[in-house]
This record gives structure tokens, C-alpha cells and sequence, in this order.
């Protein structure tokens, strides 16, 4: 017993204090019989625990050989382990602890014991998740002494050794090891055998969440044991910092999809798993801390399989331009794709044959569901056969091939299991009803179904706790078919527990089953009890995957840890090592020999929304609405700290101050917390509770003095630091209520010439508001300006403007493709300029930041609805200065950029998931260059380019706008030259079909105007062709006139016709042209619309033609209808588009002479 107990406590992890205590109060527990569970057995567990255990589960073998087996009752009182009670629960936990007091309680999580947190119920916990190598060394089960070790890595995981280094390794391993002494081990180890650890343990959890490193066996693989694959670079083990193809690589994604399951990809080469992060796939090595990322697909991944020797990997998305992609799982290197193998909504579930020849796929439209066959080794574009399913079958989200005869298939859905056969190009299925009445038992919703070995059975199971049992049909007469066949009926309905059973699969000779409470259970193809596991405390499990060993032997000497089974004889139960996934997002391996757990990763199960960066560390910190924070070294890819609170309490965003000090948090209830950005403790005693909707952002001052937020409810609220008081050292100062739309941006800044912070706010209600915070009050938070910066479009995000010119600007976003500059003092608007169109406005910017010198070359990140670019600046409006690319295909809710500059990160909200991207601005600026220089990438964005009609027809107005300027009947001798007055370019703005507004001209003209101001103290008044092309480019709508948009306006402003077409009365739209925004005199509107009508020659008084005011009334009651439609307005009035020759013009005087005038090509 001795050396049991010492090899006990080199083998468990050291525990912190209270995880003793813990363990001590289990083995009481166990002692006195209270336990209600089949408990796994650890290291050197004790002789009377051990016959304990198999004088119960004696008992359960004995009551599960009745044909329908029913739940275990409770080791020696007959009660099931679902319907145990609260203590027995607690006895299985080793000890409850106290119950939390009301309000929130903070727990500190053990970093070396690998104990699974657990927080209390309203209460919040706090993690220390970073790994000890001595906790490594200690934890690793004797079973990987034997194992063959992996490919020689790096501690990055990607460089491999030189066949010198490798040789020297081998014959390192050949050569005796000295014993080690107490005095040779580490401090932490000695710690360690000095713990008396007790002799009953339960499943001894091993953290090791991103970051720590299974100790590797120095046995060399074997060659037989290595499957074939091509010999490929290995993708994963590229630094990050290394540069891509791309200007932004895709290098680590933090977060699972817990809707996806989790598959184990170990084997005799590697210890891996499989899972999902919104559009891409990840094979991550948890021996090694790495990732292979397979990217492919532009929607949400929805299912992945495997084959049985886990080469082949198959993933698959649901949505438009969805695809099937086979992946080599040894290379991360692409195999086949199919596309739109499903072109009705993608693929929802998806198998593939143990050979890995074929793959079965369901497509996702519920309402004309198909089943689909491939031969994905061919070069075939289509399925060998597919199958139609009726709408009343449910959606169909579950396919298992029949490993022994892959002819033959079953599919089920919550409702309706369905079976099919097919050979020869032909699938025929048969759908067997089943009802709560034909067992007077409710049957559950159906979750998996799996094929008897040997038999005809299949099993479905299903979220009442019962498993169906489901053969062959028997014909009234003749014998019974031995033969597979679709034609099946339910026969018995098991009742194996209370509750929902999520997953059953198959493994060696057994059948497998885990459910919502967390437990997995063992049974023979009789469903016959043979073990159950259900102290791993991970949550709700919804994927078991066990891992290939090629040679896998039940056959064990004497010298193991694997449980005693649940017969009198209690063998050793011996089974392959498994993975665990769960609906919240936690994935575990379980190790066999010894029952070992370890967690690897424990991610958010909830909308990431909040993402902030160390301001000096390479630190990000992430919140979810699942109200869990967690900060990861992104270099190592460790978890350094975390924390959990109150349940309802969803994080909405997070910042860092300037210092790295604070970490201030906002959640959708409005309360606002300020955290030590180390602990993640509370700074102040109590949280603030000053919004009334979630707070959207969130943003420090430079000094680390102010704190600012903005919520939904469209208030500005300020926190003031007082660094001299440990009670209070944040203090509330006030909250404003300056917009009546959403705020869009909350940022500090600092005034002209001087160090003094400046609070500003931006709101979709087109404002721009500075709050004036040092002559602020309690409670009275006061305003310094509100200027409207927009007339039309509505601000998205705004940034400061990097120190790159001598003006300091800020810098705006809209949503008509814009950035805007404004003056950070006059808020002038000082320049337009064309911004990324990649298929939505930007919703989030952010400069970049640089290391060198702060007036070096910078570059702006952003994001879209869904896609993450680079843009670098100064901003020009050249579109091959900027880059984007699919982030999140769902959409991207939140970016963040490293202290350094050299990584972006990106939150997918919904997905759960936040991708790391690596920055290569040489390939930036190689495809800005590849765009050409100067004038050459404007050309471009010109109908026609530089040859182009419209190009000629700029250069005839050009030079037309000089001799309007010089007079158009002037005598004097013409001076030809290259520029133009700044009064005649809202006049070539027009005849190139750009109609800016008032307020549009007045931004041009000063832009101009002021743009070498600064530089000379002189006024520009004059503009030449390049720099015109430049500013039509910018400043004309991104994508031209759209006569849907004046649709929406008569949809708006008028009523349905009597054609139920939306019209405008004529007397209203005058009044409204000259009442409602830019308005017009009753002589402006009149002779304006005289002209378009084409009842003024030459344009009017603005050219040669004249105009008579007396006359105009007429025409415009003779030329405009009564009610006025959009198509009406646009072809006759605008010119926008000329009627056809066959349709009659309407009857009325100077109707023929219109139409040619303002037409736009």
C-alpha cells in the first residue's frame, strides 16, 4: 500500500489548498456508503474501495439481464444514479461546499490540480489557467512510457530536427538514464512527493487548456505504424510570426463550435482533435499546443466526419456557394471538393463509409430534403445516387453507414428514423412509424442511431432516456431473413435512465452512450451494464470519439490502473481513450488506464462580443455573453488568467487603460465593472449601475484618469480615477444624453498643442458631440459643441487620424462608402475619400500600430458585416491600397490590433470564436503597386478607363468649363491651360452625371481650397485634370444613381395610385422642394424644372439661354402630371433613361423636345 500511495501522489497533480479536503471528505463519503454512482477507480486505489465496487456493481450486472434493461438502482438502496439525491450528489463531488451568500463571490480556481472549476450558483469564479511543467511530468499516465513519440518540434511546434539531431536523440534513448534523486528534481516535484495524497481519488483532471504540453515518449515510431500519406511541409508548426501569402494570415483561432461535435483524431502518431470555428476547420495537437487550420469554405461549417483510421477529413457548410471539402488529416492538404453538392441550403449532416470511399450527405432544406451518395475518390461531380425525403419526415440531421454492409444506411430526425439500401446507381428507403401508444411509453425526441454488429438490430436512442430497438420485419409466413434490408419495425423500446441520451456510438464490443448529465456509459451489444463514468463534471455531452490504435489489445499485464468492470469478477475494464465534447464548448480526453481526464479546452459556449489587447504585453482579452472573461498569451497561446461571473451577466465589450492597470468591462445590463487588468479582482467594492441598456463601448484616456462608455440607450457616461483612495478608486462623475440614435463611437483625445483629454461621440442621428469633463460636476456631465457632420449619410465608426499630416484630423466612416477627415478643432469636413467596397460599409476601424516612429508609413484595419482589411494610408482613394478577405461569414462583431502592430484579431459574435490574423504588409504594398502609380488605378474606377467615352467627354467639359470662365462671347484672345477655376467644377460635376448637393459643393470647394493651406498659408483656387479626376472619384456616389432609391423616397413621401403604384401629389412636391431640406425660391424651383422639362434652350440663365419667369407656371402645370410616379420623375423630369420608340409621348405642348437634356449614360 505504500508504493501505491507514492505512486499515487507522483502521478496526481499538486493540489492547491482545499482540493485536499475535498478528496479527504470523498473517501469519508465513500467509506460510509453514500455514494450513488459507480465511482472510477484512480492510482492506487484502495483494496476495500475496490470491493465496494464490485459488490456493487454486481448488483447492477444482475438487474440488467432482463430483456429490457432498466437504469442501475443505487448501490445498495435500489435508486437510480439520476434520481439520487443533493447529498448523494455531493458525496460523488467530493464534498459540497457552502452555499454562496447573496450577491456574487469570487473563487480562485486551482492552477496544478487540473480540478474542474465549478462556480457557485449566483455567485462568479476566477481561473488561473496557466500550466506548470512540473504538473506535466507528474500527471502523464504510465501508458505513454510505451507510446511512439512524435515528430521531433519546436516549443512553437513547427521546426523539424536535422537527421544529426535526431540520431544523437535515438541514441540518447538507448543509453542507461540514471536514477533520480530527490535532490535532481525540480522544487515543484519534491513538493509534490512530500503531498500525502489519499488512496481514493476520483477522475483526476489534467488542465491543459491551450498551453500545456503532454510529456513525449522517447520510443521512435515505429515504420509499419506510420499510414501512408504525401510528404508535405507541415503547415501548423510555421510560426506566426512568419509571413503568408496573403497581407492577412489566418495563424490561431480561439473558441469552439460547440454545435459542431468534436472528433479524436489520436492515433499511434499524434494526439489531435477536430472541431470548428465558424468557416474553419481545426486539427489541434494537444501534446504540442498547435493548430492546422483548414480554410475552404465561406459559410459556417455544419458537419465534419471522419474516416475510421482518421486520414480522411470531410467538412461541409450550410448557405449560398456552400461545399463538400476532403481534406488529408496528416497534411491539412485538400483532396476533393464538391460543390454545391446540395445547392438547395447546403449539407446539415454528412458520413463517411470506414474505407473511406463513399460519403453520405443530407442536404439542410426541410421542405425538399435529399439524401446523397459520392464516390469522392473519382473525378464525379455528381452524387451515384440520391434520395428524395417527404417534408413530414422532419429534417434529418443524423447518417451512420452500417460499418459490417455500407449498402445499408439509417438517417434519423427528432421524429423519424428512416433506412435505406442502395446498389447500383439505385437508393430505396423505408420510414417505419413508431408512436408513444405502440409501447404505452413516451418514445422522446430521437438524437442518434447506430447498426448491431452481427446482427440485423439497430439502436436509435432518444431524450426520454430509451433506446429502440429496431430489426428486420418478419414475414407472417416462411423464415425469418437473416438478409440486411431497410424494411424494419421498432420491436422493443429499453429503458436505460431518466434522462435524454445525446450521443450512442460503438466501440470494440461495446456500445456507448452519453447524455445531458454528463455521464458515459458502457454496455454489451445486449445492453447489459458493464461500466459507467460520471464524475467528469464537464457538462452536457453531445460528441464521444474514441481514438485508432491499430493494434488495439484488451490483453494487459498486471501493471495498469484501468477500472474493474461491473461483474462479481471485476476485471479490468479496458477500453480505447476517448474524447469528450459538450454543449458548453468543453472538450476533454479521457485517459483509460487510470481515468484520467484532461481538459482541454474549456471555450466560451455564448455571442463573443467583447475583444480587447494588452496595451505593452502580448495579451487579449475575451468576453462572451456567457459571462466568461478569459486573457490568453497570444505568443504561447496559454490562458493566463479568467474568470466567470453571475449567470446573466453577458459582456458585451472590454478595454485595457494605457497602462495595462484596468480592464474595464460593460454588459448588456448596464453595469460596468473596473478590474485589475492581472487578477481580474474588482478595483471598487461594488460595480456601477448608471446605464439602463447594455453598454456598447467602452474607452479610457490616455492618462488613465477618465473612463468613458456608451450604451443602447444612447447616453455618454463618465467615470473619474482617484488613484489616492483605496475605498473608492473610481468614482461616477456623470452621464449625458447629447444623441437620439445609437451611438456608434466613444473615443478620448487630446487638444491641440497640449496634453488635456478631449471626450468625443458619434451617433447614427449624424452628430458629432464633445463633452466638456473638467468643469463637470456629479451627476452633471456637460457639452463643449453637437455639430452635424453628415447631410445624407450616416457615420459607422470614427478613429483619431495617425500624426502622418501636419492637421490633425478625425477620422469617419459612413455607410455610403466613405472615410471622411474632419478638423479635430473646426470639425470642418477637409476631405472624401472612396473606402473599401467589399460588400458593406466598415463598421469598425482601428490605426494600426507601429513600433517605429509614429509619422512612418501606417496602416487602418478594419471590418464589414463580414470580412477583416488592411488599408494603408495616407488615404487616397486608390482601391488597390486596400485588402479584405472573410473574417467571421456570420458576421464580425468586434477587431482589436496587437500593441505591436503585427497581428489582428477579429470576434464572430454569434460563432463564438475570435481569429487571430498574422499582418504581411509587403504584400500590401505589392499589390498596391501591381495597381500602378499616379493617375494610372483612378483611370480604372472610370467607365471606360482611360480610353473610355466618359474620359473623353471629362476632358471636352474641362476645357469647356475655361471658356465658360473666360466668358463664352468674350473677343479677347483664348488662354488655354490645363486647370480650371474651382466656381465651374459643381458644373462638370453635373454634366458628368453627379449631382451634389449644396452642402456636397461647399466640402469640395474647401477641400481644395484648404489642402495646401497648412503647408503654405495659401488658398488654392484653382484645380488641374488629375487632381478633378481624383476628387469626382471620390465624391460621387460608390455606386452610381440608383432609381431604387428614389423609389424608397416615393414610397415614403407618397400614396398608392390607382395602378398601386406610389405617387407623389404635384402640388406637395413642390412644397416640398422648397420647404424640406436644401430648398429652393419659388424662382429657383421654377426655372430648374422648366429646364429638365427642356422648355429653356441652352440650360437656361446658367449658360447663353434665357429664362422668363412669367411663362413658367404654365408650362410646369402643362408638363407635370397631377400625381407624379418614380418611373414618371426619373425618365421625363431627370432623363435617366429615355422612353421606347414605340410608346406614344403623352399629349401635351413641348413634350418633344425633352429627354435629350441631362441624360446620363
Amino acid at each position: 500500500m505504500a508504493d501505491d500511495e507514492q505512486k499515487a501522489s507522483e502521478e496526481a497533480s499538486a493540489p492547491q489548498e482545499g482540493g485536499t479536503e475535498e478528496n479527504q471528505q470523498q473517501n469519508e463519503n465513500v467509506e460510509n456508503g453514500e455514494g450513488a454512482q459507480v465511482q472510477e477507480s484512480g492510482e492506487g486505489e484502495g483494496e476495500a474501495n475496490t470491493e465496494a465496487q464490485e459488490g456493487e456493481r454486481a448488483g447492477e450486472t444482475q438487474e440488467a439481464n432482463g430483456e429490457e434493461v432498466k437504469e442501475p438502482e443505487e448501490k445498495k438502496e435500489g435508486e437510480t444514479p439520476e434520481e439520487t439525491s443533493g447529498e448523494t450528489e455531493a458525496a460523488e463531488k467530493g464534498g459540497e461546499e457552502a452555499p454562496a451568500e447573496e450577491g456574487e463571490t469570487t473563487e480562485a480556481a486551482p492552477a496544478e490540480t487540473g480540478e474542474q472549476p465549478e462556480p457557485t450558483e449566483g455567485g462568479e469564479q476566477t481561473e488561473n489557467e496557466q500550466p506548470t511543467e512540473s504538473a506535466e511530468a507528474t500527471e502523464q499516465p504510465q501508458a505513454d512510457a510505451t507510446e511512439p513519440s512524435q515528430e521531433p518540434e519546436t516549443a512553437e511546434g513547427g521546426v523539424e530536427e536535422s537527421e544529426q539531431q535526431q540520431a544523437e536523440t535515438e541514441e540518447a534513448a538507448q543509453e542507461p538514464q540514471p536514477e533520480e534523486t530527490p535532490d535532481d528534481k525540480p522544487a515543484a516535484e519534491q513538493e509534490d512527493d512530500q503531498m500525502q495524497v489519499p488512496a481514493t481519488t476520483p477522475a483526476v483532471f489534467e488542465a491543459v487548456d491551450s498551453g500545456e504540453v503532454e510529456q513525449k515518449s522517447d520510443t521512435p515510431a515505429k515504420a509499419s505504424d506510420i499510414p501512408e500519406a504525401p510528404v508535405e511541409p507541415d503547415v501548423s508548426s510555421v510560426k506566426s510570426e512568419e509571413p503568408g501569402p496573403n497581407a492577412l494570415n489566418l495563424v490561431w483561432s480561439f473558441g469552439v463550435n460547440r454545435n459542431v461535435p468534436v472528433i479524436n483524431l489520436t492515433d499511434d502518431q499524434r494526439k489531435a482533435v477536430l472541431y470548428t470555428c465558424a468557416h474553419t476547420a481545426v486539427i489541434y495537437d494537444y501534446a504540442n499546443n498547435t493548430q492546422r487550420l483548414l480554410q475552404g469554405h465561406c459559410n459556417n461549417i455544419s458537419c465534419t466526419c471522419v474516416s475510421e483510421d482518421k486520414r480522411w477529413i470531410a467538412t461541409a457548410d450550410k448557405g449560398p456557394s456552400s461545399c463538400v471539402i476532403v481534406w488529408d488529416s496528416y497534411t491539412g492538404i485538400p483532396v476533393q471538393t464538391l460543390f454545391d453538392a446540395h445547392p438547395d441550403g447546403g449539407v446539415i449532416g454528412m458520413r463517411m463509409t470506414p474505407d473511406a470511399k463513399y460519403l453520405a450527405t443530407l442536404s439542410a432544406n426541410a421542405k425538399q430534403q435529399t439524401l446523397g451518395i459520392w464516390d469522392w475518390t473519382t473525378e464525379s461531380e455528381t452524387p451515384l445516387c440520391t434520395a428524395g425525403l417527404d417534408e413530414s419526415y422532419g429534417l434529418q440531421h443524423y447518417v451512420m453507414f452500417n460499418p459490417e454492409d455500407t449498402t445499408q444506411i439509417v438517417t434519423n430526425s427528432e421524429s423519424q428514423v428512416i433506412f435505406y439500401s442502395w446498389k447500383n446507381g439505385q437508393l430505396e428507403y423505408f420510414a417505419p412509424p413508431l408512436t408513444d401508444q405502440d409501447f404505452n411509453r413516451a418514445v422522446g425526441n430521437y438524437s442518434q442511431s447506430i447498426f448491431v454488429s452481427g446482427t440485423t438490430k439497430a439502436y436509435t436512442a432518444t431524450s426520454a432516456g430509451n433506446i429502440v430497438v429496431w430489426d428486420n420485419n418478419r414475414p407472417i409466413s416462411g423464415p425469418i431473413s437473416l438478409e440486411p434490408s431497410p424494411n424494419k419495425k421498432a420491436f422493443k423500446l429499453v429503458r436505460l435512465q431518466e434522462r435524454g441520451i445525446t450521443v450512442i456510438t460503438t466501440t470494440d464490443n461495446y456500445v456507448v452512450t452519453a447524455d445531458v448529465l454528463g455521464h458515459v456509459k458502457f454496455y454489451d451489444w445486449h445492453l447489459r451494464m458493464s461500466n459507467w463514468y460520471s464524475d467528469f463534471e464537464v457538462g452536457p455531452i453531445n460528441a464521444l470519439s474514441f481514438e485508432y490504435i491499430s493494434e488495439f489489445s484488451t490483453d494487459i499485464g498486471h501493471d495498469n490502473s484501468y477500472p474493474p468492470d461491473a461483474t462479481i469478477a471485476a476485471h479490468p475494464f479496458v477500453t480505447r481513450d476517448y474524447t469528450i465534447g459538450t454543449s458548453t464548448a468543453q472538450i476533454a480526453h479521457v485517459v483509460a488506464d487510470g481515468t484520467k481526464v484532461k481538459l482541454i479546452h474549456r471555450e466560451h459556449d455564448a455571442a463573443i462580443h467583447g475583444i480587447a489587447t494588452h496595451p505593452s504585453k502580448p495579451h487579449i482579452c475575451i468576453g462572451s455573453y456567457a459571462g466568461y472573461v478569459k486573457v490568453w498569451n497570444y505568443k504561447t497561446k496559454e490562458v493566463v488568467t479568467s474568470r466567470v461571473f453571475s449567470r446573466g451577466a453577458h459582456i458585451r465589450c472590454v478595454g485595457y487603460d494605457p497602462t495595462g492597470s484596468y480592464l474595464a468591462i460593460g454588459f448588456t445590463n448596464g453595469m460596468v465593472r473596473i478590474l485589475d487588468a492581472i487578477t481580474l479582482e474588482d478595483e471598487c467594492p461594488e460595480p456601477f449601475r448608471f446605464s439602463r441598456d447594455a453598454v456598447t463601448y467602452c474607452a479610457f484616456s490616455h492618462d488613465s484618469m477618465w473612463l468613458a462608455t456608451a450604451d443602447a440607450d444612447y447616453c455618454v457616461t463618465v467615470y473619474k480615477a482617484q488613484p489616492h483612495s483605496i475605498e473608492e478608486p473610481w468614482i461616477y462623475l456623470g452621464k449625458q444624453r447629447a444623441h437620439y440614435k445609437p451611438i456608434r463611437g466613444v473615443m478620448f483625445g487630446t487638444a491641440l498643442d497640449s496634453d488635456t483629454p478631449r471626450l468625443l461621440s458619434v451617433g447614427e442621428d449624424r452628430t458629432l458631440v464633445e463633452y466638456d469633463i473638467f468643469n463637470s460636476g456629479t451627476d452633471d456631465l456637460r457639452l463643449i459643441s453637437s455639430d452635424r457632420i453628415e447631410q445624407s449619410a450616416i457615420p459607422q465608426c470614427f478613429a483619431l487620424y495617425p500624426p502622418i499630416t501636419k492637421e490633425n484630423f478625425l477620422l469617419l466612416a459612413n455607410d455610403q462608402f466613405k472615410f471622411k477627415l474632419y478638423n479635430s478643432t473646426t470639425k470642418m469636413c477637409r476631405k472624401t475619400i472612396l473606402g473599401p467596397t467589399y460588400g458593406s460599409p466598415l463598421q469598425r476601424i482601428q490605426i494600426l500600430p507601429t513600433e517605429g516612429h509614429v509619422t512612418e508609413d501606417r496602416y487602418l484595419a478594419y471590418i464589414t458585416n463580414d470580412k477583416v482589411g488592411l488599408h494603408i494610408m495616407p488615404l487616397d482613394g486608390n482601391p488597390h491600397n486596400s485588402m479584405a478577405l472573410i473574417a467571421h461569414p456570420g458576421q464580425v462583431a468586434n477587431l482589436a490590433c496587437s500593441y505591436d502592430g503585427k497581428h489582428v484579431f477579429t470576434a464572430g459574435g454569434t460563432d463564438a470564436a475570435v481569429h487571430m490574423w498574422n499582418v504581411n504588409i509587403p504584400v500590401l504594398q505589392a499589390g498596391a503597386k501591381l495597381g500602378g502609380d499616379d493617375l494610372i488605378p483612378f483611370y480604372g474606377l472610370l467607365e471606360g478607363g482611360r480610353e473610355g467615352e466618359l474620359f473623353a467627354e471629362l476632358e471636352d467639359y474641362f476645357y469647356y468649363a475655361q471658356i465658360r470662365s473666360q466668358g463664352v462671347d468674350t473677343m479677347d484672345t483664348r488662354r488655354v491651360s490645363t486647370k480650371i477655376i474651382l466656381s465651374e467644377v459643381p458644373f462638370v460635376m453635373r454634366a458628368l452625371g453627379f449631382y451634389p448637393s449644396e452642402q456636397e459643393i461647399e466640402d469640395m470647394l474647401n477641400e481644395v481650397k484648404f489642402s495646401q493651406y497648412v503647408e503654405t498659408g495659401k488658398y488654392v483656387t484653382e484645380i488641374d485634370l488629375g487632381d478633378f479626376i481624383k476628387l469626382y472619384v471620390n465624391h460621387r456616389p460608390a455606386f452610381g444613381l440608383s432609381t431604387d432609391q428614389l423609389q424608397r423616397a416615393f414610397e415614403v413621401l407618397g400614396l398608392l395610385d390607382s395602378n398601386g403604384c406610389p405617387a407623389i401629389d404635384r402640388g406637395e412636391l413642390l412644397d416640398l422642394l422648397q420647404s424640406k431640406g436644401e430648398h429652393m425660391t419659388e424662382t429657383e424651383l421654377a426655372e430648374y424644372l422648366t429646364t429638365l422639362l427642356g422648355c429653356n434652350p441652352e440650360g437656361g440663365s446658367s449658360e447663353l439661354g434665357r429664362y422668363d419667369p412669367e411663362l413658367a407656371g404654365d408650362v410646369i402645370e402643362d408638363e407635370l402630371p397631377e400625381n407624379i410616379t418614380a418611373d414618371m420623375f426619373a425618365e421625363q423630369v431627370l432623363g435617366f433613361g429615355y422612353m421606347p420608340e414605340e410608346t406614344p409621348a403623352p399629349p401635351t405642348a413641348g413634350a418633344g423636345s425633352k429627354a435629350q437634356i441631362m441624360a446620363v449614360p
